[in-house]
């Protein structure tokens, strides 16, 4: 009796084992990912070439100067349109940025990137006059 047990579990695990591997094999390979990762991380060079991070915040850290960017790509009133438009005609404390095309799609793609993977929340801290943050 132990020997038949022993003969229907090898024989259940040995199929199981064979179903997912072919579920496995199966599946479509994601090349929309690596072609999106590409990209992401072509933005992200664009955003460090141009020092962005100097002024602007992605996850609370960068500069103080511009507002965080982290969520500006699905914020109410924002998005591509607005980043765009931001980053070519500039501001009176930003200069414009003239990007080429590919540039800004893979600004773009990074900002989207960014604003799916996090949340910027920080949290409302009071500054000394020393530049040293209060404890709450």
């Amino acid at each position: 009796m132990a020997d038949k047990s022993k003969y229907i579990l090898i024989s259940c695990l040995l199929v199981s084992f064979l179903a997912y591997t072919s579920f496995i094999y199966r599946q479509p390979i994601a090349q929309a990912k690596d072609a999106e990762a590409a990209a992401v991380m072509e933005g992200k060079m664009v955003w460090q070439n141009k020092n962005c991070g100097a002024c602007h915040q992605v996850y609370g850290l960068g500069g103080f100067l511009g507002p965080d960017l982290t969520n500006v790509y699905s914020s109410k009133g924002k998005g591509p349109v607005y980043i765009e438009a931001f980053v070519k005609a500039g501001t009176p404390v930003m200069p414009s940025f003239q990007l080429e095309e590919h540039e800004m799609a893979a600004l773009l793609q990074y900002l989207r990137h960014v604003d799916a993977s996090g949340k910027s929340d920080p949290k409302q801290f009071r500054i000394n006059y020393d530049g040293t943050i209060a404890n709450p």
